[in-house]
Formats: structure tokens, C-alpha cells, sequence
């Protein structure tokens, strides 16, 4: 390949580094602020047995196929079988990754003459079904339930003959806020339309045994579920819920599906384990709860900032660069927080977001806050 061609690559690829927007992959080190393991799951011994143990009663290691085709597992079923249960939906269906279900459903589902309205922070899987959907679309200001009536009643007024959609996230990735979910299922079931919950950071860590935000919305023919394996479950994969005809019909339409390899039956099995692991252990949602309100107060005390009210606590910074740069200085001192920047969040809200998990104690948490409240005064934050 030419010179000429690869320059394309590498004068965007500056840009970015200009913009403090260039990223990188690195493996993991230092105390655990950064990642969505809620509860500490993902290198737990009870999760480690259980995969031991599927692969003792000869679970196979990969699916060999799509699900459509010699890839459907006993243990797919299992785990689409207990989770309708315990989130209380019609049907199950599992997908090798939240951004695959979530693209799925926005790409799929809505059709022509409907309209999709959506939290103009949601998460970017969503956006990417929104973009390939044949539907009508329409963002709207964060957590406005307001606003969102207000699309659809616009929409009617000027023809919209089809079905609206509405799509938030329960819990908000990177600023740690709840969606008014009670507000929007019923302007779901007033417009006769669908409410599409991701419920990818409250999923194990609210709701009774951890069935997230939406659990009490009484479900109904109305609400659709998505529940990410990967974060606070320790696994990956995303089991959607709904009614059985709408996850049907993703079954016989949705491309992710039916064109994917079937996700790992021993990944299913150890998501089916989780979900047991969140009904046994329920100390481990008590000692989390405690957890971030002991790094609330620290945030609070030390930075005189507002807490999000959950475990994601983002720390606002503005600029890019100056946020890469405290997000280097507490790594170097042992705490693995990351810099958030644009396109993840809007222009000039580059953050810190510091994540509470199980795998830190209340003496590292006063700790990190302590480093930070010095670093961020240095930095003239």
C-alpha cells in the first residue's frame, strides 16, 4: 500500500493526538477505579468453578456457528430460560455483547412510519442501531420526559402514523444519573409505543436481587430490557427481555443475530451462575451501598461536589488535555482512574470518572480522594 494511502490514517490519527483525543490500549494495574466489575465478580472463585465445572460436563469452549445454524446450546437456552424469570419478561434472548443488542433492537425493530425518540447521551451501541434504522429519529435534552412528549406529540401532529419508540439508559454511564423511567413507561403506554431500557450499569447493582431500575416498572407489553453481562455480573454478553413476539421477530430479522457466531455456551454458563451468585449473596449489593456512600461523603468533603447518587462518580475537568494529564499523575501514584473525553462525553466536559467496586476498601477510597483533592489543586482544578 502507497504512502499517499496510509496518510489519510495518520493526518486524522494527529489530529487527534492534537486534540488530546488519541487513545491507546494498556493493561491493566494499580487500584481498581475504572472498571464496571460492581461486585466484584469478574475474578471471583465462585465464577471460575462454575466454568470449571461446565467444561468437566463437556460445555464446549466456542459454538462452532450462529444460533440459526449448529450453534444453539442447551446452555443459551438455560440461561435465556432463568433469566426470563428472574427479570420477569416474556423472553429472553442472549447476545455475545451489549453493543450487539443494543444495535440490534434500535436497527431492527422500529419500523418505517415509526418514530424513535432518544436520551441524547445514550450509550453509543444505541446510537449506532438509531443511525442504520429505517425510522424516524429524534434526540432529546438528558432526562427530559417533558421533551419527549413534546416528539411525539410534534410527530403526530404532522402525520406520524407508526409507533414510538423511546430509548434511555436506566443508569448513565458517565455521569451516574437515573433516567425518570416511571415518567417515561407511561408516556410509553399512553402512545401506545415501547420503552427501551438499557440497563447496563444498574443491572446487579439496584433493584431487588439486582434486576436493575426497571424491575418495577411491571414490565408489561410495553418496556424492553437490556441487561449487560460484562459489568456488575463479571461476565459478557447482554440478555435482552421482552415480549415474546418482539424477540422473535429480532431472532428472524435482527443481522447481529443471525449473522454473529453464537456467544460462548461456557460464557452462558457462567452468566446463568452470576445471576444465582446475585439471589445468594446479597451482602455483597449491602457492603457495595455502604461503599459508595463512604466515597460520596469523601467527594463531598474533599472536592465539595455533588455525588451522582450511584456508584459511577464523574469528576469534571473541561479541558482534554489537563484531564489525561491528572488521570496519568493518579495512575503513577497506584490508582487506575481514567480521563473520559470527546466523542464519549460533549465537548468540553472531559472528565475523571472514578467507578466504585468491590474490589477497593473504604482505607484506598480515602486514600485516592486524598491524592486527588492535591493533584486537581496543583493542576488549578
Amino acid at each position: 500500500m502507497s504512502g499517499v494511502a496510509l496518510a489519510r490514517y495518520a493526518k486524522t490519527m494527529a489530529g487527534l493526538e492534537r486534540k488530546s483525543r488519541i487513545r491507546s490500549v494498556t493493561v491493566a494495574s494499580g487500584i481498581d477505579f475504572a472498571s464496571n466489575d460492581y461486585l466484584g465478580f469478574a475474578n471471583s472463585a465462585r465464577l471460575k468453578a462454575a466454568i470449571r465445572a461446565a467444561v468437566d460436563r463437556g460445555v464446549p469452549v466456542g459454538a462452532g456457528a450462529s444460533r440459526l445454524l449448529r450453534g444453539n446450546h442447551i446452555e443459551h437456552e438455560m440461561l435465556e430460560a432463568e433469566a426470563a424469570r428472574l427479570f420477569g419478561v416474556e423472553k429472553s434472548l442472549y447476545f455475545a455483547s451489549g453493543y450487539a443488542a443494543n444495535a440490534a433492537i434500535f436497527s431492527t425493530l422500529p419500523l418505517r412510519d415509526d418514530l424513535v425518540v432518544y436520551d441524547e447521551l445514550i450509550h453509543a451501541s444505541a446510537m449506532e442501531g438509531i443511525s442504520a434504522s429505517k425510522a424516524i429519529t429524534r434526540a432529546v435534552p438528558h432526562n427530559d420526559a417533558c421533551a419527549v412528549e413534546q416528539a411525539i406529540r410534534e410527530w403526530r401532529d404532522k402525520g406520524g402514523k407508526g409507533v414510538p419508540w423511546i430509548g434511555v439508559e436506566s443508569l448513565y454511564s458517565m455521569d451516574g444519573d437515573r433516567a425518570p423511567l416511571r415518567e417515561l413507561a407511561e408516556l410509553a403506554r399512553r402512545h401506545d409505543g415501547f420503552l427501551v431500557v438499557d440497563e447496563a450499569h444498574a443491572t446487579g447493582v439496584f433493584g431487588q436481587e439486582g434486576r436493575g431500575l426497571a424491575a418495577n416498572l411491571g414490565a408489561g407489553s410495553h418496556v424492553l430490557t437490556v441487561h449487560t453481562c460484562g459489568k456488575a455480573l463479571g461476565a459478557s454478553g447482554a440478555l435482552l427481555g421482552g415480549p415474546k413476539i418482539l424477540v422473535d421477530y429480532l431472532i428472524n430479522r435482527a443481522r447481529n443475530f443471525i449473522y454473529s457466531t453464537a456467544p460462548s455456551p461456557l460464557m452462558a454458563a457462567a452468566v446463568r451462575e452470576a445471576l444465582r451468585f446475585l439471589a445468594d449473596e446479597p451482602e455483597r449489593l449491602t457492603r457495595l451501598e455502604k461503599l459508595v456512600a463512604f466515597a460520596s461523603a469523601q467527594l463531598q468533603s474533599r472536592l465539595a461536589k455533588t455525588p451522582s447518587g450511584s456508584q459511577i462518580i464523574p469528576v469534571l475537568i473541561g479541558d482534554n488535555g489537563r484531564a489525561v494529564s491528572i488521570a496519568r499523575q493518579m495512575q503513577a501514584e497506584g490508582f487506575d482512574i481514567r480521563a473520559i473525553r470527546p466523542p464519549t462525553v460533549p465537548e468540553g466536559t472531559a472528565r475523571l470518572r472514578i467507578s466504585i467496586t468491590l474490589n477497593v476498601e473504604e482505607q484506598q477510597i480515602s486514600a485516592m480522594f486524598e491524592r486527588l483533592f492535591t493533584i486537581l489543586k496543583e493542576n488549578g482544578q
